[in-house]
């Protein structure tokens, strides 16, 4: 399975920058991919925000999927920012 080198923390944090910034999520800037990096670290506590909200699956992901093993990767994320 192809797993990403960009922590979950920063893309969601730049999905969020993104969709404030970028004229395809909302914001005025066509060309925003500078202005997201410089933002994204701003949206950082959100981003955990969001995280810790989907800690614990609904029923359909639950269905799809390990909860045990979701409930763990959402933790490992979780875990760095309290070691940190």
């Amino acid at each position: 399975m192809p797993t990403s080198t960009t922590p979950a923390i920063e893309r969601i944090a730049r999905v969020l920058a993104g969709r404030q910034l970028s004229l395809n999520g909302g914001g005025h800037d066509l060309h925003a991919a500078g202005a997201v990096d410089a933002a994204w670290p701003d949206h950082v506590d959100d981003a955990y925000a969001i995280l810790h909200t989907l800690r614990e699956p609904d029923a359909q992901m639950a269905q799809a999927g390990d909860v045990a093993v979701w409930r763990a990767m959402i933790g490992a994320v979780l875990e760095r920012r309290a070691g940190a």
